[in-house]
């Protein structure tokens, strides 16, 4: 696939590195030459300097017969314009676009072929706080990703000492939920993937994701690690679109939300746009200003500002103060890595957040999702099977037939309206939306290849 990406920020660059991996001809676009110092040789691509809406730039970047346009500046209207250009100019078959602004995303009537042909928009600030939703709905999870309209859930967790299926084996499982059907997907032993077969015991820290229908995640999560009652209590700081975003979804489900704000004009506006959320001017690094709004009795402390050292700092505070559980929006990779196992609970990177939906569209094959995982060194996949057997590598076969790659596990499938936990003698039918674990991310070219059809499908 010829692809051409503008803009070489941490979203560009990151998806420039996965597509280069799978065979993919990619062009890098940025007006800034120092972010494309260096790429080329290091990711294996073709870079360009140049404004990224500009036609001349597009067509030397490969417009003319590019696959697909992938414009993630951090400019709206340039992305926009360039989606614009490459439709009008070279007739682009896919064109996607990174918008940020609420005021553009309230009217998607403007993002049509006749108007602004855009063919996928991407939100991350709408992505990241779902994201955070989930984690919030689910105290205790690394980790939680829907599939299948919202039917099934993979959620990742960290095994306690105290939970019931420490030091047994995995088939335990189904003897302690027997009217339960679940599939772990992978577990991770100190950043080691252990193939999760019925005779593999469970030990205090493993990292487990397991693939359930909604109903039933929280009787799965009770085996695996402590399970609390969502908290109502939250502290939000940095109002920004994400921050006011999440407030304004929260408050709408009855949680008692705090915002803290350090900029003055900033907080006056917001309030502004807030029912129920108390909006507080001051600095969440302040500890007399925690203290004096109870930090001790906050189920949830996110902070969610532009400033990395600044979230992980407070974060580290709220914990000490007292908060029951606490997160950070980091946008370093680095940084993501070296917070595992500090005061705080989860750092939520939006790179990686946006990444996994990005993929949804790239991918060869009908993918409905996929999910970053483990800091994007995983992958979870719901595909579509199509066709027969005689022009399909999984449908009319059962999951033990077929031939997936070592560190691949089919988990799930949604059949119509019935959600089914894939067994060795589950049968794939044509139409099923099936769920797939990826443990190694090389193998994703041959997941790709199983879920197209033969040229003779019609």
């Amino acid at each position: 696939m010829k692809i051409i990406i503008l803009g070489a920020g941490q979203v560009g660059t990151s998806m420039a590195e996965i597509l280069s991996r799978e065979d993919n001809d990619v062009t890098l676009v940025d007006i800034n030459n120092e972010k494309l110092d260096g790429l080329q040789d290091r990711l294996d691509i073709r870079t360009l300097h140049g404004a990224a809406s500009h036609p001349s730039i597009l067509e030397q970047a490969g417009g003319r017969d590019a696959d697909l346009v992938l414009a993630v500046t951090n400019q709206d209207e340039v992305n926009m314009a360039a989606c614009q250009i490459a439709h009008s100019l070279f007739n682009t078959p896919k064109k996607i676009a990174r918008i940020r602004s609420a005021e553009y995303l309230s009217h998607p009537g403007i993002f049509t072929d006749e108007a602004i042909p855009i063919d996928v928009i991407i939100s991350p600030e709408h992505i990241v706080t779902q994201h955070i939703l989930h984690l919030i709905e689910y105290p205790g999870a690394l980790q939680v990703v829907n599939f299948a309209s919202d039917r099934i859930q993979l959620v990742g967790v960290r095994a306690d000492r105290e939970s019931p299926l420490i030091g047994r084996e995995l088939k335990a499982l189904r003897e302690d939920l027997p009217n339960v059907d679940t599939r772990v997907a992978a577990i991770y032993r100190q950043d080691r993937a252990i193939p999760p077969e019925g005779n593999t015991v469970i030990e205090p820290g493993d990292e487990v994701f397991f693939l359930a229908a909604r109903e039933n995640i929280q009787s799965v999560m009770s085996e695996l690690c402590a399970v609390e009652k969502p908290g109502r209590r939250i502290m939000l700081t940095g109002a920004g679109n994400i921050g006011l975003r999440l407030a304004q979804t929260l408050e709408k489900s009855h949680y008692h939300v705090k915002l803290v704000e350090h900029n003055a004009v900033r907080a006056k506006q917001v309030s502004g746009q807030l029912d129920r959320t108390v909006v507080l001017h001051g600095d969440a690094a302040d500890e007399e200003l925690m203290h004096q709004e109870n930090i001790d009795s906050i189920d949830i402390f996110c902070s969610l500002t532009n400033d990395d050292e600044a979230n992980i700092l407070s974060a580290m505070l709220a914990k000490r103060l007292g908060a029951r559980r606490t997160m950070a929006l980091v946008n370093r990779s680095a940084y993501v890595d070296l917070m595992e196992n500090t005061l705080v609970d989860i750092a939520i990177s939006p790179r990686l957040a946006t990444v996994g939906s990005l993929l949804t569209h790239v991918r060869r094959g009908d993918m409905v999702a996929v999910h970053s995982l483990r800091r994007g060194a995983a992958e979870a996949i719901e595909a579509i099977a199509h066709g027969d057997k005689t022009n399909s590598r999984v449908v009319g076969r059962s999951v033990e037939d077929i031939s997936l790659p070592l560190g691949i596990t089919l988990g799930a499938i949604l059949r119509g309206k019935d959600v089914v936990i894939a067994h060795h003698d589950t049968v794939i039918e044509s139409e099923d939306h099936v769920i797939l674990f990826v443990v190694d991310k090389r193998h994703i070219r041959e997941v790709e290849q199983l879920f197209q059809v033969a040229v003779t499908f019609v």
